[in-house]
């Protein structure tokens, strides 16, 4: 970043930004069910605030995430290569190269699972908004985005991990 909070560079490849260094902000034992999913997050090398981007890859038999919901941040996903299964508490559907898939806050609960041996990339959209949680309908497991852009987890009962 320059001093004056511009970010150095305008364009980049997006291959070249280097994969998130923790895969997962998960606890166990949600932590582990997150192996072969890798983040690309292109959003913070040009210092986006209000929403965040990721170029997101799921090597075969993983997930993007754990079946789960916002309060407060829409999401949007646009597939790249490959044929994800996009789970949602009422369906199943299998997605390809060329398709997209939005989730309102307080939607239906949703998640990518790469059911196949061939690799998935997608880029993901996200907003930012302050006081967003998370929601797991199928898990003991509840997050709160903290002032701070960090995600505080514990069981659904309010007890820390």
């Amino acid at each position: 970043m320059k001093g004056n909070n511009t970010p150095a560079v305008t364009a980049i490849l997006a291959e070249t930004v280097p994969p998130r260094t923790k895969p997962s902000n998960y606890p166990e034992p949600f932590y582990s069910r997150m192996a072969g999913r890798e983040k690309r997050q292109l959003g913070d090398v040009f210092g986006l605030q209000n929403f965040g981007v990721n170029l997101t890859r799921l090597q075969p038999n993983s997930a993007s995430s754990i079946l789960h919901r916002h309060s407060k941040q829409d999401e949007f996903i646009y597939i790249l290569e490959g044929t994800p299964t996009l789970v949602t508490e009422n369906e199943e559907l299998l997605l390809s190269p060329g398709m997209c898939a939005g989730f309102p806050a307080k939607g239906i609960a949703h998640q990518l699972v790469n059911q196949t041996e061939q690799v998935v990339v997608y880029l993901e959209v996200g907003d930012r908004t302050k006081g967003d949680e998370g929601t797991y309908p199928n898990d003991d497991l509840k997050a709160v985005l903290g002032d701070d852009g960090k995600w505080m987890f514990t069981h659904k009962d309010g007890r820390p991990y």
